[in-house]
């Protein structure tokens, strides 16, 4: 398989999906002294994408995430919702 997990999450623009991998990329860092394997998009900010191996970090943009439909192409794996208040 190529991941165990997909966590997608949406940042309202460009400037919140950077705000969001940094502080998850921070704390990743710090807690678990976790590094991704490769990050893409960081500078645009419309979809960044960190390949943490057994997890693959997607954050977007709501306009990208509507565009790319990610959830779509793994429509029959199961899907754990979180909202903002629970993490």
């Amino acid at each position: 398989s190529y991941t165990d997990f997909f966590v997608l999450a949406t940042g309202q623009n460009q400037r919140q999906t950077k705000a969001i991998w940094d502080d998850v990329h921070a704390r990743l860092k710090q807690d678990e002294r976790a590094l991704p394997a490769s990050v893409a998009g960081e500078p645009e900010g419309r979809w960044i994408v960190a390949d943490y191996l057994d997890v693959v970090l997607h954050v977007f943009t709501p306009e990208a995430r509507e565009y790319y439909r990610l959830e779509e192409l793994w429509g029959d794996v199961p899907s754990i919702e979180l909202d903002a208040a629970a993490v």
